[in-house]
């Protein structure tokens, strides 16, 4: 049986694995801010993951770095928050997934990568989705 307030069976694991997903975000966003500021051969295979992504983060320099590293602090924190159910970390999470769909639109309309981008998009808006489950947003505190 159930406990009261949690969510059962599979929808009690949409929170702890969205929350690891900020994290792992959180985690590479540091990391490309930190490939970025100190380049060299240690991180080729780094870049060698997404090298568009490279040419995109090395062309706008230092306003990179900055975007990167406030990734990191936003996504970090609504990735614990997600853990312990906390309001303002579901509307962080809520908030970094629209704008991650939004940045695939955009990319899928300037660089017609239908299935890259669209593929984004739908797993962006699925994300929304689960969080947006009415037994996920009542386990929030």
């Amino acid at each position: 049986m159930a406990q009261s307030g949690n969510p059962p069976g599979a929808l009690s694991v949409v929170l702890p694995t969205l929350a690891a997903m900020l994290f792992v975000a959180a985690l590479l966003a540091f990391s490309a801010a930190v490939a970025l500021v100190f380049p060299g051969p240690a991180w080729i295979a780094f870049w060698n993951l997404n090298p568009a992504a490279w040419e995109s983060l090395h062309h706008l320099g230092w306003n990179a770095v900055v975007l990167l590293l406030v990734l990191g602090c936003i996504a970090g924190p609504a990735s614990i928050g997600l853990m312990l159910h906390r309001r303002w970390a579901w509307w962080i999470a809520i908030l970094l997934f629209l704008i991650n769909a939004a940045g695939d639109l955009i990319s899928l309309i300037r660089t017609n990568d239908t299935l890259r981008f669209s593929s984004g998009i739908a797993i962006a808006a699925g994300f929304v989705i689960l969080l947006c489950l009415p037994r996920v947003r009542s386990s929030l505190r």
